[in-house]
């Protein structure tokens, strides 16, 4: 009788090497994507982050597509309605016209 039995080369246990990129890191890559995009330059700021969830805070910071330029709109502004927040591009809300400025925003012309 045979002390060990003879299995095909496809049923073999060889320890492969794990992949270098695997489906996990790719996700907790995403996730940390989105959680400094949110957060932006403002990660030890402490409280402005969460300036959105308050409800006083109605300055949107908007980050222009084309020339980059960080602008705020305040509420009676022209396009302050149409302006929507996007956390991923570093748009945020603001409680007040001097914390815009003191983040480097500027006013919008209309």
């Amino acid at each position: 009788m045979p002390t060990h039995r003879s299995f095909s080369p496809r049923y073999t246990t060889k320890k492969r090497a794990r992949p270098r990129f695997t489906m996990e890191a790719f996700y907790l890559a995403v996730i940390a994507a989105a959680v400094v995009g949110y957060l932006g330059a403002e990660v030890g700021g402490g409280a402005a982050p969460f300036a959105s969830f308050a409800a006083s805070c109605k300055i949107k910071g908007n980050v222009s597509i084309n020339s980059r330029e960080r602008i705020y709109h305040v509420p009676g502004h022209e396009y302050y309605d149409e302006t929507k927040i996007s956390p991923q591009y570093g748009e945020r809300w603001f409680c007040s016209e001097a914390e815009a400025r003191a983040a480097g925003w500027r006013r919008a012309r209309r």
